[in-house]
């Protein structure tokens, strides 16, 4: 939980700061509601920070989740949304880019994990090998829609570099399992675990971060990381579509605060934003 002192005090920083770059004096500060646009991986950990914030400051934080480029995609359309938190740096700065947005930071890293059931006999030693394999299905994420199925096709590039004809078997054997909508399907909310339960996958490349979900999901897969030869970012990017709300600001601190990052660590990110050696 961030501190409710120390929240208080970022939004007041972030109220300043606001007022500062609009050349106005800061005005009593009242409760507002913010949207907040996530990538899917992002849902547990930026609800939590989310509710943080709102325990600590009184304003409340709407949510939706999705895969990061159908969710740019929505706020392209006209969707309001102060904040978005993208599993990529790429989306983030488009919005900038197109004047959608203010700033961007980038605020944690993920990684690749290949999450396999047993017969799929997945290995570090022999990761490529075992992926070309005839008999091993590969499940992934839709690229373009999706940063984890471009991260995916990354590391089948990769691996092609090291395995001739490697690529053109890895695109061509991949099903793309989660990341063509951001609707929900009701009658079938984990449709990773129902690609394994049916059989149609053996392996399935996601974030690490999600490792619980999947195991809970599927209690027997093994999780091995993606081998350092292979490995590909991820490199999650933050955008807020102004700088003149200081709640909105007061968000974006708390997400990058040594607080907000300890959250992302705790369900599984790799934080950028910790001190070495503790909090001083």
């Amino acid at each position: 939980m961030i501190p409710l002192r120390r929240l208080a005090a970022l939004t007041l920083l972030a109220a300043t700061a606001a007022a500062s770059l609009s050349a106005m004096p800061v005005s009593t500060a009242r409760a507002e509601e913010l949207v907040l646009y996530g990538a899917g991986s992002l849902r547990a950990a930026m609800t939590a920070i989310a509710a943080d914030y709102a325990k600590a400051t009184g304003n409340s934080v709407r949510t939706a989740f999705g895969p990061s480029g159908l969710m740019r995609d929505r706020i392209e359309a006209g969707e309001a949304a102060d904040l978005f938190t993208s599993a990529d740096m790429g989306h983030a700065l488009t919005l900038r880019k197109d004047g959608r947005a203010a700033a961007v930071a980038m605020f944690t890293r993920n990684r690749l994990c290949a999450f396999a059931k047993p017969d799929a006999k997945l290995e570090p030693t022999s990761f490529a090998e075992r992926l070309l394999d005839p008999s091993v299905r590969i499940g992934t994420s839709t690229p373009k829609a999706d940063p984890g199925g471009d991260y995916t096709w990354e590391m089948f590039q990769r691996i092609g570099q090291q395995h001739p004809g490697a690529f053109a078997t890895l695109d061509a054997k991949a099903k793309k399992i989660v990341g063509g909508s951001t609707a929900a399907d009701p009658s079938d909310p984990d449709p990773i675990a129902s690609a394994f339960a049916r059989g149609d996958i053996t392996v399935m490349i996601a974030y690490c971060s999600g490792a619980e979900q999947r195991r809970q999901a599927t209690p027997d897969l093994q999780v091995v990381p993606v081998p350092p030869p292979y490995a590909t970012g991820p490199e999650y990017g933050l955008a807020i579509t102004s700088l003149q709300k200081p709640a909105a600001v007061g968000l974006m601190l708390a997400i990058l605060s040594p607080e907000g990052q300890a959250t992302l660590a705790r369900f599984g990110f790799d934080p950028v934003g910790l001190p070495s050696g503790g909090e001083r």
